[in-house]
């Protein structure tokens, strides 16, 4: 594992893992409604939507916390161009 000594600050850690446990429980219930041979597309719609939302808010917050904690500071430990390396293969992803 890169960085073993750089981890994700434990607030963001902590307050990401409520995001995404609350993400989880909207995520099942777009699974619920999706049982029902009555559920109308839009309603799946704009619960999917929530969904992408939250997820992007959690992604930007590590992502903020990742640049001011380890991308910032990377000169310092002179592991500037891992940094940013790691940092743009992070990013294909999104």
């Amino acid at each position: 594992m890169p960085h073993a000594h750089l981890h994700l600050d434990p607030k963001v850690r902590e307050e990401a893992k409520r995001r995404l446990l609350s993400a989880k429980g909207h995520l099942e219930g777009i699974l619920r409604m999706l049982e029902d041979p009555q559920v109308y597309c839009v309603d799946v719609l704009k619960q999917l939507k929530a969904v992408e939302g939250a997820l992007d808010r959690v992604g930007e917050m590590v992502l903020r916390a990742h640049l001011r904690d380890h991308v910032a500071t990377a000169h310092e430990r002179g592991d500037v161009e891992e940094i940013v390396e790691e940092l743009m293969e992070a990013l294909k992803y999104r």
